[in-house]
């Protein structure tokens, strides 16, 4: 069983969207029933919608329901220190083309690129764990390497 971080914030939000699912299923219980009373359940389109929702809540639900026992549950406000570790913001500069960019390092069940926040197993955070404030690292991308260079190394608290 492995040990997965994840914010206090991250695991109470988990929680409740498991909440959440788990109370839409007597909902899509009486959606079925109402469309198999429809008749023929070959060409019932609402019969086939119904019971791929009920796929897709339950795969949902086991999923969430799998992942609990492993999280590990951080209070992002004791998070501090000189290397890149769960819970950094990181400023980082594409040695070619300067550009710069800010990452929040965070675990995989909260990692949201829109918003800047990668998981600690993507790419970029796995080459960043450990790094200290202006080393260099290399990133194999999709569009091939990276190479940053570390400019900041911050702990905010929560994402």
């Amino acid at each position: 069983m492995s040990n997965i971080p994840i914010s206090k914030e991250g695991f109470d939000k988990l929680k409740k969207e498991l909440a959440q699912l788990k109370k839409e299923r007597p909902e899509v219980i009486q959606a079925i029933k109402e469309a198999r009373e429809e008749g023929d359940l070959k060409e019932n389109g609402g019969y086939h919608a119904a019971r791929e929702r009920q796929g897709m809540l339950e795969a949902k639900i086991n999923y969430i329901e799998s992942r609990i026992p492993q999280f590990n549950v951080i209070d992002m406000s004791t998070l501090g220190g000189p290397k890149v570790t769960f819970g950094a913001t990181v400023k980082l500069e594409d040695i070619e083309t300067g550009d710069e960019k800010t990452y929040i390092i965070m675990g995989p069940d909260e990692s949201d690129f829109k918003k800047g926040i990668i998981s600690i197993e993507s790419p970029v955070g796995k080459a960043l764990l450990g790094k200290e404030e202006g080393d260099e690292v290399i990133v194999n991308a999709p569009r091939g390497k990276i190479e940053y260079g570390i400019v900041s190394i911050e702990f905010n608290g929560a994402a």
